[in-house]
């Protein structure tokens, strides 16, 4: 059995893991994924593992730019795979690697807590000052 002053103490250790200077796992995380688009990316793929045009179609407000910068980046992290073919006019597909496929059911958490929360966050003025982020 596991006792208070044990849990008490993990738990100082974990966040004993927040520094604000040197690796932080959970800040490099949300700083990589917490942009406006990354996330919806991978929800994207996850439910379509699908091309590039029509992850432009399901998340419309995205520029080809800010969409291409954010796959190269989800790539790099590995979070993500490109698949070009060669043919004409040539064809690109995406898809989650094992990184990105185990990322999901937290990203999809998120995902169900907003859709529940939306009328009480909308009332509360949180999308409007998040959408000011971007600006």
């Amino acid at each position: 059995d596991v006792t208070i002053v044990e849990i008490q103490v993990n738990e100082k250790v974990k966040n004993e893991n927040f520094h604000p200077t040197g690796n932080c796992p959970v800040r490099d995380v949300l700083s990589r994924l917490g942009d406006k688009w990354s996330m919806l990316v991978l929800i994207t793929l996850s439910a379509n593992g699908t091309m590039r045009l029509v992850i432009s179609k399901t998340i419309a407000d995205v520029s080809q730019r800010m969409l291409t910068v954010t796959l190269r980046t989800l790539e790099s992290d590995g979070l993500i795979e490109r698949k070009v073919y060669a043919e004409v006019p040539p064809r690109v597909e995406y898809c989650l690697t094992e990184r990105g496929l185990s990322l999901i059911p937290h990203i999809q958490g998120l995902v169900d807590w907003a859709l529940q929360q939306m009328s009480v966050l909308w009332k509360a003025g949180f999308y409007i000052r998040h959408d000011l982020l971007w600006h």
